[in-house]
């Protein structure tokens, strides 16, 4: 059988955030931090925060059903659903089966991606490489992560991420638009630099987990500063060659959201305008695999995004996995 090259795009996009919101002023009353600490160094304004009832499948539901109304199809349309997180409902069965079920869309193969914040990244090429083959039409790939229940709130931390979920549509197209290359990394060497010890094969729950807080995540902060800041701009300067662009093409970055400065020096090292840079984490802090959604969703609404532009989505995450990617928005 002849096998089937297809271009892929975004065919629609949608997110949702928590109600409850937890001010960097709020944390100021619970753990050692400082508002212009957090705000100087993170960006972090807020945070969104699950309610007690809300499940990782309840927020990348609520994304889901607003991408399929943005794209104009229906749920018996989708193929494939892949969720793209770092907190799963459970262990078993994936995330992605149960947003199916709650979603009803029982035509479609489910199974989860766990890169952490790279994971919407990793999910979207997964998703390419399933449409342009031919094996599936319509991908509907969410991002979607509740840190706030696997954070020890305690800990200074404590005030790094936020609750959230995005989700996009991809499908064929025929047409001189869609993603033009993707580059995706992965250095098991960085393992213990962001990591939740304890739930899995590894280290069991126990009370002796639960009394030692290991079942919340552990991060190293300066590593993932001095990684975020190496790997990024290799994952960028890759897809740049890949595809023959310069930096001067890209009309727009929707990246990871892991820090201001982490951003704001993987622009000065590619060379692009932080003004090009979308940035959200002020409201949202750091919604690991929601981040590059919900981002995406916020700069179509705003305007942002425009008809032609060249789109570079960029992210790092716990393993490490990281990894870089160019779209053409559609006509």
């Amino acid at each position: 059988m002849k096998q089937l090259v297809r271009k892929v795009k975004i065919l629609g996009t949608g997110s949702y955030l928590p109600e409850k919101i937890f001010t960097n002023s709020y944390l100021e009353t619970i753990i050692p931090t400082q508002d212009q600490w957090i705000q100087e160094n993170l960006g972090i304004k807020e945070r969104r925060i699950a309610a007690d009832k809300e499940a990782t499948s309840d927020l990348a539901l609520h994304a889901a059903e607003r991408a399929i109304e943005n794209s104009g199809l229906t749920k018996e349309d989708i193929d494939l659903i892949i969720v793209a997180t770092a907190t799963p409902d459970r262990l078993a069965p994936s995330t992605a089966a149960i947003v199916q079920d709650k979603l009803q869309a029982y035509n479609a193969v489910a199974f989860d991606i766990a890169a952490v914040c790279s994971g919407f990244l990793y999910g979207m090429s997964v998703a390419s490489q399933f449409i342009s083959s031919g094996v599936y039409d319509n991908v509907l790939v969410i991002g979607a992560d509740t840190f706030s229940r696997i954070t020890d709130w305690t800990r200074r931390d404590a005030v790094f991420f936020g609750d959230g979920a995005g989700a996009a549509i991809l499908t064929a197209t025929n047409g001189d638009e869609g993603f033009i290359a993707f580059r995706l990394y992965t250095d098991g060497r960085g393992k213990s630099n962001f990591t939740i010890p304890a739930g899995g094969s590894e280290m069991p729950l126990s009370q002796k987990v639960l009394d030692n807080h290991l079942q919340f995540f552990q991060m190293n902060g300066r590593a993932v500063y001095e990684t975020g800041t190496k790997v990024l701009p290799k994952a960028i300067f890759q897809v740049l060659e890949d595809t023959g662009l310069s930096i001067d093409d890209i009309d727009l970055m929707i990246p990871h959201q892991p820090s201001i400065k982490i951003l704001q020096k993987t622009a000065q090292i590619i060379g692009l305008p932080f003004e090009k840079v979308f940035i959200n984490m002020e409201k949202y802090a750091n919604t690991s695999g929601g981040t590059i959604p919900i981002a995406l969703d916020e700069a179509i609404k705003a305007g942002r995004v425009k008809k032609g532009s060249n789109i570079l989505f960029a992210a790092v995450g716990s393993g490490w996995t990281y990894g870089a990617s160019i779209i053409k928005w559609p006509l």
